[in-house]
């Protein structure tokens, strides 16, 4: 699909205004939370939307892109538009990627199953959660032959994680994202003044729940005893922060890329290439661990400087608009992870919303582009911005 067809998205919403058809819900990514809020309950809304102690790391996130401006250069024919790459050793229709967020089902019913549809729909890489409401198994189907990549919540019993990531590699998930900045939950006062925690609730356990290792590992089946295999589960993934020496377990049982998530620092960053990691992201998971953190997009050049292309650098935290997009390639990111506006999609309207929401953003990115003078990903640049 060429960048043309993405701004398409433009014209087909303007035409069905001719027969009085309006979208189902904004166009404006920056106005989706507001609007999500009044479909969502006040506990899942609060998880999705909620952030670290004060939420200073999330207003950071979307201070950082307001420093930066972009610089359109004009009479660059750039009528005809080409955003597609290849990152991880995926073709990708643009720079763009479904960041992973676990516990789709709190949102709508259909949950993760409804994103991986509406993801492969548009050739877009789904990354699936650890914390899927969903199986591993079940997701590959709803995606088809689209593309998708696995994210790993790392359990404490190597067994269990070999286990899982065996899974996914069968299942066709071709890169592997390990985060690393959630070892265990941050301070989130919008969580905790609800006392609200979904996979207390038995959302979110879907990936364990069916992995026949971690089912060895219980006196009862999870069916017959919820509640004990979810502290299980609970106490397997959080609480034990993992080393740099650890790294090479992954590598034993994923013979695909392997991309760190969570780099912020420099050092970080040169550590994960010395370890032979094929990319990085630098993400502060949208604001949600460490609150007064540094906002993502500052921390990108430093660490694009850092790696000197000798591995993928991908972002996300932040991400709202086709000019966000522009700003974090531009400074260096190969692509972007889009996590809270498909959530809302997917809240106003399952498979629908999503699609609705990534084709907006993708029209957004399209005309952007061209509108600041450029016809490919590949001519964006540092100079094309100034930072005030």
């Amino acid at each position: 699909m060429t960048g043309a067809a993405f701004g398409g998205y433009q014209n087909e919403i303007y035409l069905q205004g001719l027969a009085g058809t309006t979208p189902a819900f904004t166009t404006d990514a920056t106005g989706l939370e507001a609007a999500a809020e009044k479909v969502l309950e006040p506990g899942p809304f609060s998880y999705v939307a909620g952030a670290a102690g004060s939420g200073a790391t999330a207003r950071a996130n979307r201070a950082a892109f307001d420093r930066w401006k972009i610089v359109p250069r004009m009479l660059t024919d750039a009528t005809h538009r080409d955003l597609a790459t290849t990152v991880l050793g995926t073709p990708m229709p643009a720079p763009l990627a479904l960041a992973p967020v676990g516990v789709q089902t709190i949102v709508h019913p259909d949950g993760e199953l409804a994103t991986a549809r509406a993801a492969a729909a548009l050739g877009v890489p789904m990354i699936l959660s650890t914390a899927a409401s969903s199986t591993i198994e079940d997701v590959a189907a709803a995606n088809g032959d689209g593309p998708r990549w696995f994210q790993l919540y790392w359990p404490g019993d190597n067994d269990v994680c070999a286990s899982i990531l065996a899974r996914a590699k069968k299942e066709g998930y071709t890169a592997l994202v390990v985060t690393l900045d959630t070892w265990t939950l941050a301070w989130r006062p919008g969580d905790l003044d609800q006392a609200y925690l979904p996979f207390l609730h038995g959302d979110g356990v879907a990936v364990p729940f069916s992995d026949p290792v971690f089912r060895a590992r219980l006196e009862k089946p999870p069916e017959d005893d919820p509640a004990s295999a979810i502290l299980r589960w609970i106490s397997m993934v959080t609480g034990t922060d993992k080393a740099w020496a650890q790294l090479p377990f992954l590598r034993e049982h994923w013979d695909g890329p392997i991309v760190l998530k969570g780099i912020q620092h420099p050092d970080d960053a040169r550590r994960a290439v010395d370890a032979g990691m094929d990319g990085i992201v630098v993400s502060n998971h949208g604001g949600r661990q460490v609150d007064g953190a540094l906002g993502s997009l500052d921390a990108l050049p430093g660490v694009v400087a850092a790696v000197g292309g000798r591995t993928e650098v991908l972002f996300d935290s932040g991400v709202r608009t086709g000019a966000d997009m522009i700003k974090a390639l531009a400074l260096g990111a190969d692509a972007v992870l889009l996590g809270r506006p498909y959530l809302y999609g997917l809240a106003h309207g399952g498979e629908d919303g999503v699609r609705h929401v990534l084709r907006s953003l993708l029209a957004d990115f399209d005309l952007t582009l061209g509108l600041s003078g450029h016809r490919t990903v590949a001519e964006l640049g540092a100079a094309d911005l100034v930072r005030t």
